[in-house]
């Protein structure tokens, strides 16, 4: 009976961590499970621990860093291509000189 319910533990942590894995692949969420939106206080029935805060916060910053970083990646691009453009006139002046 032991081994059976060690093994039954063993199962429902690994269905924990998978579980974990994908709602991670999520972000964290934003609606409690009962559909209200989620508190930064403790309310007795939506609680909110202070490191999930904490992380949140991080996360926001880190997508916010990655939206700037694509912007540049962006503006990079076009850069490069009017870099592109004016070699080309160069070029085309040049064999016109």
């Amino acid at each position: 009976m032991e081994e059976e319910r060690q093994d039954m533990k063993a199962h429902k942590a690994y269905c924990d961590m998978l579980d974990f894995v994908a709602n991670a692949q999520h972000g964290i969420p934003k609606l409690c499970p009962c559909g209200s939106i989620t508190k930064e206080s403790n309310d007795v029935l939506h609680f909110r621990q202070p490191w999930v805060m904490g992380v949140q916060q991080e996360v926001e910053r880190l997508k916010k860093r990655v939206h700037e970083h694509e912007n540049l990646l962006r503006e990079c691009h076009a850069l490069k291509a009017q870099v592109r453009m004016m070699l080309m006139r160069v070029s085309e002046f040049e064999r016109v000189l």
